[in-house]
């Protein structure tokens, strides 16, 4: 067996080991955060390295391709990106910075694994394995009440999401007799039409539908992301939806463009999940609950890019995920950076941010124009992408609904970018300190989001070969 296939998953082993250690040993803040960076930089590139690799591993169980090997990349981006936040990690305890780092890591090596799992019950383990590091993240709140009540809610959602998830592979399991991709790929597509597996498909996919926040699996987000520690929070919302995204589309191919019933059902979720999210956060004052109904919404649009079921739609479906991790990230290292206490940020906190730093507050503007889809952004060639493949497939009625939420997602950006640029404080704020390592990260962000806005080609052809790789 090629065991340099792995070298991501074992880096990531090492790096959560290590912390497993060092939780055992006496808190050291900068011991902690610099091995963190370091260990989640060598990830990058242990990623980076593997991108060319392919093959199967475990007999079959594990399989390494171009499609699993681009999710890699991006959520070692994602790991490293949320780890440079946590310089002072304020919001969790020191003594519990160690066994934060080690529960990212161990969190990003299941969603490593969950990009390669072809096996549905090695699926389900990687998915639980990140979902239990995740809830005991939320709990790690200094603020004991809050962390404790939104880990808990997030607990009971995920717990009952779980079981409707097995349950829908039983009916699969039962219906076909098998539990590995590739010979689901024969069994399900002219089994389609029977309720049983499209039941079970539906009831498999609920499960991640959970991870991905989409109605009506949403009721932890906004609790979840409230009650989390900002770095916790950023991680949910940016990065663990690349690992939700790569899941659900191996998951969906298995209908090989043949699920008419399991369409008419993700339709539905998408409609509501666009128009329930985008109306929800009008009414929200807390930026982070602001940013988890946005995130429902966003899983809308990704919904709708997947019951395409063509390689078009799994191509916007993939290029839209790494757009959500690009403008989430910025959006929460903006709101990172101004409650430097840990604290949750309300909106009208933002006041006089343009004068108090204007690097945060562009990097900001162009993250919520893009999450809006306003041109050149990242955020427009996502959206652009997934309406076309939409209407090649005929879905003209929803594609015109998504753009009418569009244009309510704008009304709630433009709140807080008020906010930001037109109001002004209630009492005289400083200015707001950047390290050179925090200004390099909003410069990138800014390059990202308009730099793939304007030339969304390099991106668009990766993501176009990686897709190729589905069933």
């Amino acid at each position: 067996m090629n065991w340099t296939l792995l070298l991501p998953e074992m880096t990531l082993l090492l790096a959560a080991a290590l912390f497993l250690v060092l939780a055992c040993l006496k808190p050291d803040r900068q011991r902690d955060y610099h091995l963190g960076v370091t260990m989640a930089a060598v990830t990058v590139a242990a990623s980076l390295t593997c991108a060319t690799m392919g093959g199967d591993l475990f007999n079959g169980v594990y399989r390494v391709d171009l499609f699993s090997q681009v999710v890699k990349v991006l959520l070692a981006i994602g790991f490293f990106l949320v780890v440079c936040l946590c310089d002072d990690f304020k919001g969790v305890a020191p003594a519990h910075h160690a066994e934060g780092f080690f529960l990212l890591a161990v969190c990003t090596l299941a969603m490593t694994l969950m990009a390669s799992a072809v096996h549905l019950l090695a699926l389900v383990l990687a998915l639980e394995l990140s979902s239990y590091s995740l809830y005991i993240l939320v709990f790690l709140r200094r603020e004991g009440r809050l962390g404790m009540a939104a880990g808990l809610r997030y607990f009971l959602v995920g717990a009952s999401a779980s079981a409707i998830m097995l349950f829908g592979l039983a009916l699969v399991y039962g219906a076909t007799g098998a539990m590995h991709i590739d010979r689901l790929i024969d069994l399900i597509p002219p089994r389609m039409g029977q309720p049983m597996v499209a039941t079970g498909l539906l009831l498999t996919l609920a499960g991640l539908f959970f991870k991905l926040a989409v109605f009506p699996f949403h009721f932890w987000a906004p609790d979840a992301y409230e009650g989390a520690p900002n770095p916790v929070a950023t991680f949910i919302a940016a990065v663990s939806k690349v690992a939700a995204v790569a899941v659900l589309l191996r998951v969906i191919s298995l209908a090989q463009g043949n699920g008419d019933m399991l369409a008419r059902g993700l339709i539905a979720m998408a409609v509501v999940s666009m128009t329930v999210g985008n109306l929800a956060a009008i009414a929200q004052r807390d930026f982070k609950r602001l940013m988890a109904f946005s995130s429902v919404a966003h899983a809308g649009y990704l919904l709708l890019a997947m019951l395409c079921m063509t390689p078009a739609g799994y191509a916007g479906a993939l290029f839209y995920g790494a757009a959500v991790l690009v403008m989430k990230y910025t959006c929460f290292m903006v709101m990172t950076r101004v409650a430097d206490d840990g604290r949750n940020l309300q909106i009208s906190e933002l006041a006089g941010l343009h004068r108090r730093s204007p690097l945060l507050a562009l990097a900001l503007m162009l993250a919520l124009f893009s999450l809006a889809g306003i041109p050149p952004t990242i955020g427009f060639a996502g959206k652009l992408m997934i309406f076309l493949a939409a209407m090649q497939k005929g879905y003209l009625v929803l594609v015109v609904i998504a753009m009418a939420n569009v244009v309510v997602s704008l009304y709630y950006c433009l709140l807080v970018l008020k906010a930001a640029y037109l109001d002004e404080p209630d009492r005289p704020a400083a200015a707001i300190p950047l390290t050179p390592a925090a200004r390099l990260a909003a410069l990138a962000m800014i390059v990202l989001i308009v730099g793939i806005g304007i030339y969304p080609t390099a991106l668009l052809d990766l993501v176009q070969a990686a897709v190729m790789r589905l069933p």
